[in-house]
């Protein structure tokens, strides 16, 4: 399913929907498509699968709270364990200070990593255990940059041009 990434009017990233969303908001003259799929996929004869649309009206996008979650965590960390770096999908959760001491379960006290050297770290903070963070975690900035995020992960997206600027 080829999901399009729809632009306020000021080329703001606002969203992502289904290429059927899109098409009526084309058809319906809301939307103007700026980018479409150079696979040679087309809907009609002559019409292309938009990949990017802009609206043709400025809407104000409502600040939305990015849940505090595993997997929110491990997509903001790329699944990498943030200690020694490797790549994995099944990474544990680590608390920076550890609950034990203290130490909340907020986005800049919790970090991806991988089993071996959250038990290395055990009940101590990084520098205690002389193990060093590869980014210090932080919240994410915005809900709708997050969720782009996760379909853009791969890099060679043509969405990124759009979301780059706005990260």
């Amino acid at each position: 399913m080829s999901k399009v990434l729809v632009l306020n009017a000021s080329y703001e990233p606002l969203n992502i929907c289904t290429w059927r969303r899109a098409i009526v908001l084309l058809l319906k003259g809301k939307a103007e498509q700026i980018e479409h799929n150079h696979n040679g996929r087309l809907i009609y004869t002559d019409t292309p699968l938009p990949t990017v649309i802009r609206l043709r009206h400025y809407v104000k996008i409502p600040y939305k709270e990015i849940s505090l979650s595993r997997r929110n965590i491990l997509h903001r960390d790329s699944y990498t364990c943030q200690y020694c770096g490797v790549r994995r999908h099944d990474l544990t959760i680590d608390h920076i200070v550890p609950r034990s001491r203290g130490g909340a379960d907020t986005w800049d006290n919790v970090t991806a990593a991988c089993l071996k050297c959250n038990v290395k770290k055990g009940n101590r903070t990084p520098r205690e255990a002389g193990m060093r963070l590869k980014n210090q975690p932080r919240r994410p900035f915005s809900h709708v940059l997050f969720e782009i995020s996760k379909h853009t992960s791969n890099g060679d997206s043509v969405w990124q041009k759009y979301v780059i600027g706005f990260s």
